[in-house]
């Protein structure tokens, strides 16, 4: 059901192309998975996911758990058939959403008990519990229940949390060669400290998944200490697995981070973005809501092929959004995940003619136009 294979790497930065097989298809890497947190990614139809090349979208098992619950889900075979999606899914553990967004918590070794941040029910989330829910979503990639920590946190702490997650990554694995069928991701933790992340990296490496991620990054540290820590920790996991940055980010972040070997991306940052009236181009970002696109009949980018531009002027997208039109959010997310699935197959292409290096530096250039 699962393979990952390596078909093209940078001879002068760690940069590499891979390709994923999966029960629902065929993935290239690297690549960047649009969020879809509640069967959904906001404002987008499956149709127009496709049409921007998404290949792959990430759901949360937090969300899906209490609402609309798994009981519903059963009754699609899965999140697939429930939300119109026959291409790959990877569902996170849930573990963050817990610990950002239930009203009260208590964390044992046992799991976590939380209260549900809609309706204040009471619920109790174990490594087991995520890997069952994850395995009834039938999603394509699950992840293990991690403890997620804050930025700044203490040593003590950090080292706590860190044990904490590699018990819980065996409980996950042990539940997941039950039941599991596809892939197992473990996610590395340890904070901001590199030797926790060896200590993190080693012991997931030791117990053996599918793949590994890189969980606690861009949770508020500087930019320089989150790629210091990548670069740390990519070359801790075995080249042979996917390796997965989670929660990153930025078209800067995306390019730096393959450099150092990274193979998948998750991030709100394109969708939310769009409906806060952000747009992403080749030469940067702009604000749809300048007035100086009053009377623009150009496209938000020229040349770009996604739907929004090919039919859309700015002058148009600023009136919806100054309008508060709900049309506005779909055609801003529209172009946005179109960039970001765009540049990411760009970035790929690159890397398999050897020239990332040609493209890192030109996509830097035109942006100090």
């Amino acid at each position: 059901m699962f393979n990952f294979e390596i078909v093209s790497a940078s001879k002068t930065t760690k940069a590499r192309a891979g390709l994923l097989q999966t029960a629902h298809g065929a993935v290239e890497t690297p690549v960047f998975m649009p969020v879809g947190t509640l069967a959904t990614v906001k404002s987008l139809s499956p149709e127009e996911l496709l049409d921007c090349g998404t290949q792959i979208i990430l759901g949360n098992t937090y969300h899906l758990y209490l609402r609309p619950g798994c009981e519903v889900i059963r009754r699609f075979s899965g999140l697939h058939g429930f939300m119109h999606w026959d291409r790959p899914i990877l569902t996170d553990s849930g573990g963050f959403q817990v610990f950002s967004l239930a009203k009260l918590r208590k964390i044992n070794e046992e799991g976590v008990l939380f209260q549900s941040h809609i309706d204040g029910s009471e619920h109790v989330l174990t490594p087991e519990k995520s890997v069952e829910i994850q395995i009834s979503l039938g999603s394509d990639i699950i992840m293990c229940l991690d403890e997620c920590i804050k930025y700044p946190a203490g040593r003590d702490y950090t080292i706590d949390a860190l044990k904490l997650t590699t018990r819980w990554a065996k409980r996950c694995k042990k539940a997941w060669e039950n039941e599991g069928e596809n892939a197992l991701f473990g996610i590395v933790q340890g904070g901001m400290l590199k030797d926790l992340r060896e200590i993190s990296a080693d012991a997931l490496v030791e117990i053996g998944f599918s793949g590994y991620a890189i969980g606690g990054l861009s949770v508020g540290e500087p930019k320089d200490i989150m790629l210091e820590m990548a670069d740390f920790t990519l070359p801790r996991l075995p080249d042979n697995k996917p390796k997965y940055v989670m929660g990153v980010g930025t078209p800067e972040d995306l390019v730096e981070l393959v450099a150092l070997g990274a193979d998948m991306f998750d991030c709100v940052i394109p969708t939310r973005n769009a409906r806060n009236g952000q747009m992403f181009t080749k030469y940067g970002t702009i604000n749809i809501c300048n007035s100086g696109f009053k009377s623009d009949t150009e496209p938000i980018e020229s040349g770009c092929k996604c739907y929004t531009c090919r039919n859309y002027s700015r002058a148009y997208l600023r009136h919806l959004y100054m309008a508060k039109e709900l049309l506005a959010y779909r055609l801003n997310t529209i172009h946005n995940i179109h960039y970001y699935i765009s540049f990411m197959k760009r970035m790929r292409r690159a890397i398999c003619k050897g020239k990332f290096d040609e493209f890192r530096k030109d996509f830097y250039k035109k942006r100090d136009v």
